[in-house]
């Protein structure tokens, strides 16, 4: 913005070096150029200040799609002036001399009149195109589109204005259809991340089963050691068994061998005494077959006195007597009969 400063009857303007200053003295431009210093009398004078710099329009509007879908494009346009003076002829860059800014809004005026051009070009391209090949495609097409069309536009190239870049945000749908759009993709995401889910489950319970099956093969080869074991403790219990009732039969049998040899030859021994005992017994019978009654009644009382303890008293009777002194003066007389042949 210019800077003016006021002096009696006359002012003193100091322009911008940003900005292309036009001096019109009675109504015909006397001086025009970039950053001017200069005194001039308010009653007689006008200014005009056009910027020289680039600028930016931002633009946002909506537009309809080939199947009749909301969209909405945002982007920015730069632009910059080429010829001031061409383009003070055509929009109102006058400032006001008192505090140097401007009367009216050129500025905006020229934006609105990019954004218009803008639009027209995405409105047309929008309904020209289907809404998910626009949200996919549609910010390169826009933005090529748009370059050359504003760049080769023959009003801008009129008014000394050179469109030199545009840029295409983003286009995009509404809120509902936006959501939409993104619930197949949602889904598909979703549908993965359950089959990931799925399959690290699956590989857990694959792998848990590895790891049961393992533990069953070793319950299983435990087992089968074990039987294995029992078989052999079994089979070295039994050898054992055998052994012992081998050794124990051996033991039997040496014992009954040994028992055998020594009842027999007890047995010999009490034939061999029991012959000899029998024998005297025998002959000593024979040398008693001779002999009276009465002696070996004699004898026998003999005997029974010798084996017979202390008699401290002996009853006989007549009835032990009567017979036995009968016998013996029985046997005295035969004796004497004998003596007297």
């Amino acid at each position: 913005m210019a800077e003016i400063r006021k002096y009696p009857a006359v002012r003193h303007l100091r322009g911008d070096q940003a900005a292309h200053t036009l001096y019109f003295r009675n109504g015909k431009l006397a001086r025009s150029g970039r950053g001017l210093a200069l005194w001039f009398r308010p009653l007689a004078a006008a200014v005009a200040e056009v910027p020289l710099d680039d600028r930016e329009v931002p633009f946002l509007f909506r537009g309809r799609t080939s199947d009749f879908q909301q969209a909405v494009v945002q982007g920015v346009i730069a632009y910059r002036i080429t010829d001031p003076q061409q383009l003070a002829e055509r929009v109102d860059f006058t400032i006001d001399l008192d505090t140097g800014a401007w009367r009216r809004t050129p500025l905006e005026q020229l934006a609105g009149l990019l954004t218009q051009l803008a639009q027209e070009l995405a409105h047309e391209y929008l309904a020209q195109t289907e809404l998910v090949v626009s949200l996919r495609e549609g910010v390169d097409r826009l933005r090529g589109r748009l370059t050359a069309a504003l760049t080769d536009d023959a009003l801008l190239s009129s008014m000394g204005v050179e469109v030199t870049a545009v840029r295409v945000a983003t286009v995009q749908p509404t809120a509902d259809m936006d959501k939409a759009l993104q619930t197949p993709t949602r889904e598909a995401i979703q549908q993965q991340a359950d089959e990931a889910t799925f399959a690290r489950r699956a590989q857990a319970v694959e792998k848990e089963r590895a790891i049961a099956e393992n533990e069953l093969n070793n319950k299983t080869e435990l087992a089968r050691q074990e039987e294995r074991l029992i078989a052999q403790e079994g089979e070295n219990a039994q050898r054992r068994a055998s052994d012992e009732a081998q050794a124990l039969r051996i033991a039997t049998e040496a014992a009954a061998s040994k028992r055998q040899v020594m009842a027999a030859a007890e047995a010999q021994a009490i034939t061999s005494v029991e012959g000899a005992r029998v024998n005297a017994e025998r002959d000593r019978l024979n040398a008693y077959r001779d002999l009276s009654s009465t002696v070996l009644l004699g004898m026998a009382a003999r005997e029974v006195a010798a084996n017979l303890g202390k008699v401290e008293h002996l009853y006989l009777t007549p009835d032990l007597l009567g017979p036995l002194a009968a016998r013996f003066l029985n046997g005295h007389s035969g004796s004497a009969a004998s003596q007297d042949r």
